[in-house]
């Protein structure tokens, strides 16, 4: 009658040691997106913070594709020992559950959460030769030229993706997804003019913004950013309750045990406390979370519901 009791005990004794040993090798977080997009820029600064916390090397590993499903796949089936996690999005633990047909991995049922690390608003840009100056200007021409003018993402699914979709739900126009493999490449199709608009993230808005080679229509949150505060958020400009902002926050594989996700929180908690952390995160135009793992599961399913219920309104989909 005591058998069950014994395994259990041995079960948090072998759990608490492997704990305490780990980790005893590097540990590689998986992105989802090509380096310089805005979700690689914040894996990477939590990882130099939380490397030397854990005593060992943080390898950052990126593999873009299909709205983040490739990376996110690749963590579902890695061992559960701690050493392979994923920087999980608003895409992959979020929207694509509506967008994809089916998934490879069940975003529930096949990841650990450990922390939600911070959200990330999208500003709405058009190249110059555009001839538009203000939102309304350019839903005026969209009406004038209904599935004429595209916009770019960084992938299907993206936080960019799910915007624009927004953006003619809630403007009343008919827009043309053109979706690339990451989101620099979006932003240099906007760039070069090939696309009507992009959703670039803060700091890339604000760079070509003041170059003169984009110009800044709106960001995507409800409130303004502090580091664009001249750049009116979309929803107060008539688009009432667009609020899309992507999210990131780290996951491992199911059945990593409990000590090492405890870990792994506690640790992150701390780099995201830090001061300069901070500070590095509002330049970028970046808000840090901070979460328990049980919160950050809460939050995965009700942005599963959300992002699905904006999915299904504006009939984004991959066929």
């Amino acid at each position: 009658m005591f058998r069950p009791l014994v395994l259990v005990l041995a079960w948090l004794v072998t759990a608490l040691a492997w704990a305490q040993a780990y980790p005893s090798k590097p540990v590689r977080i998986f992105v989802t997106i090509g380096p310089g997009a805005a979700a690689d820029v914040l894996t990477r600064m939590v990882g130099e913070k939380l490397a030397p916390r854990l005593g060992q090397p943080i390898v950052i590993e990126n593999r873009a594709g299909a709205g983040g499903n490739i990376a996110a796949d690749a963590v579902a089936k890695s061992a559960p020992d701690g050493y392979t996690l994923l920087m999980a999005s608003s895409s992959t633990h979020g929207a694509n559950v509506s967008v994809y047909p089916k998934l490879p991995f069940d975003p529930i049922k096949d990841f650990a959460p450990v922390v939600l690390v911070a959200t990330n608003p999208n500003v709405l840009v058009v190249p110059p030769s555009l001839g538009v100056n203000t939102l309304a200007e350019l839903l005026a021409l969209a009406k004038q030229k209904p599935g004429e003018l595209t916009y770019a993402s960084g992938g299907t699914g993206t936080s960019m993706h799910i915007s624009g979709e927004v953006l003619a739900m809630l403007g009343g126009v008919k827009l043309q997804h053109i979706p690339f493999r990451s989101t620099p490449d979006a932003i240099n199709a906007a760039l070069a003019g090939e696309v009507s608009m992009t959703f670039a993230s803060a700091p890339t808005a604000m760079s070509q913004v003041k170059a003169g080679r984009l110009k800044a229509l709106g960001v995507t949150s409800e409130k303004p950013l502090s580091s664009l505060p001249e750049v009116a958020p979309l929803a107060a400009q008539g688009l009432a309750g667009f609020d899309v902002s992507a999210w990131f926050g780290l996951a491992a594989p199911a059945g990593t045990p409990e000590p090492i996700i405890k870990r792994l929180n506690s640790e992150t908690l701390a780099v995201l406390a830090m001061p300069e952390m901070r500070e590095k995160f509002v330049a970028l135009g970046m808000e840090p979370l901070g979460s328990t793992p049980a919160e950050f599961g809460a939050f995965i399913r009700s942005e599963i519901k959300r992002l699905g219920d904006v999915v299904r309104a504006s009939g984004a989909r991959v066929n």
